[in-house]
């Protein structure tokens, strides 16, 4: 268990893919304009790996990577939804689709844009991407 953080589950459409998270109430959600994200509409939050458990599904998961392949978009061979991810910007972490969270835990969401098409801009300025320790 994890202070002052709540047990998010989630999955897929099909519920092939199914995880837990450890994440505050309140998500505070990216909405990336690069290229990919732009496309599948990718609105996620981040969150230590250590917060993070696949429940089931791993069989059922592939892998898409593109550019400097750091991304892993991994989504669900059979309905081909992406619940979680691992960002570019946070190799070690999770991005987590907040649309697929089971309903009950969120409280709040805030949603913040940050300029994916300037990339190495972005995150190099940014105050909290790299920061997921604290909720």
């Amino acid at each position: 268990e994890y202070r002052g953080l709540v047990k998010h589950t989630g999955g897929c459409h099909c519920g092939a893919v199914r995880f837990e998270v450890w994440a505050s109430a309140d998500l505070h959600v990216f909405n990336c304009n690069c290229s990919i994200c732009t496309k599948k509409q990718n609105r996620h939050f981040i969150v230590p790996a250590s917060h993070f458990k696949l429940l089931k599904g791993d069989d059922n998961l592939t892998t898409y990577t593109f550019n400097t392949h750091r991304a892993q978009h991994t989504f669900c061979k059979t309905c081909g939804v992406q619940s979680f991810y691992t960002p570019r910007s946070n190799p070690d972490e999770y991005g987590i689709a907040p649309h697929c969270l089971d309903d009950g835990t969120v409280q709040t969401t805030v949603t913040e844009n940050i300029n994916g098409k300037e990339w190495e801009k972005a995150t190099k300025e940014h105050k909290t991407i790299r920061d997921t320790s604290k909720p």
